[in-house]
């Protein structure tokens, strides 16, 4: 299969204190890739560079083209998007005017098709549909990062990456987000998934990556690592299991 996205030796600084060392990954065209490990690993920060929101060093392509150099605002319209960690919505604005804005760069080029994804939109998340009038701010946390993922799609992505989208969610909600995601992939769209419940990350990833203290100390098939010794012991545990109940 074709990569989506490569990485090479990307690495990040804060200052003098390098938060990535050299890490490499590879997202494979229709494949959901996970990125998991404990807070202060450089998960965010990974999916910040590859974004361009941060500096950094290293190499990456993206569908075939050099990312390097190039602008956040481009890298959105070439179909790279993220949903970032706390949603980001625009509170006071209404559910449909969030998701109408995140198919801006589409409505600049003259797009005629934006009426008809916000109805596929609606289709797949009936509740926003119901909320489509409302404040962004009034909704659930469940409620808010279905928008999230909702303006997402409108920008039309070909990889989305998604950073922690369980965060403060109830495990119900966590398993309703994690069906959603899965069920992206069968739309086509390639997902780079970093996220802390390791165990809800693996049993719908294809391939992941474990990373620790800026470095990656594994990678393999998602099967693989939900079978490691290490991994079950570090990540899976008792309270992983609880999480999905």
């Amino acid at each position: 299969m074709s990569a989506v996205l490569e990485v090479r030796g990307l690495r990040v600084l804060y200052g003098k204190v390098e938060a990535l060392h050299g890490a490499d990954l590879r997202v494979e065209e229709g494949t959901i890739v996970t990125v998991i490990g404990p807070n202060g690993a450089g998960k965010s920060t990974l999916l910040g560079a590859i974004m361009g929101l941060l500096p950094s060093s290293g190499t990456a392509h993206y569908a075939g083209a050099d990312l390097v150099g190039k602008r956040t605002e481009a890298r959105v319209a070439r179909g790279l998007c993220l949903v970032p960690e706390r949603r980001e919505l625009f509170g006071e604005m209404t559910v449909e005017d969030n998701l109408r804005l995140g198919a801006f760069q589409r409505f600049r080029r003259g797009d005629a098709s934006i009426k008809s994804d916000l109805a596929a939109i609606y289709a797949r998340f009936p509740r926003l549909f119901e909320r489509r009038a409302q404040p962004a701010d009034t909704l659930s946390g469940g409620e808010r990062q279905m928008l999230a993922l909702g303006r997402a799609l409108m920008a039309k992505p070909r990889l989305l990456l998604l950073d922690e989208p369980s965060l403060g969610l109830a495990p119900k909600i966590v398993r309703d987000v994690f069906r959603i995601i899965a069920d992206l992939r069968r739309t086509g769209v390639s997902i780079l998934l970093v996220e802390q419940n390791a165990r809800a990350a693996l049993q719908i990833a294809d391939y992941g990556y474990v990373l620790e203290a800026g470095e990656v100390a594994l990678e393999g098939p998602a099967a693989d690592l939900a079978a490691s010794p290490r991994v079950i012991e570090t990540y899976l545990g008792l309270s992983g299991k609880e999480q999905d109940r």
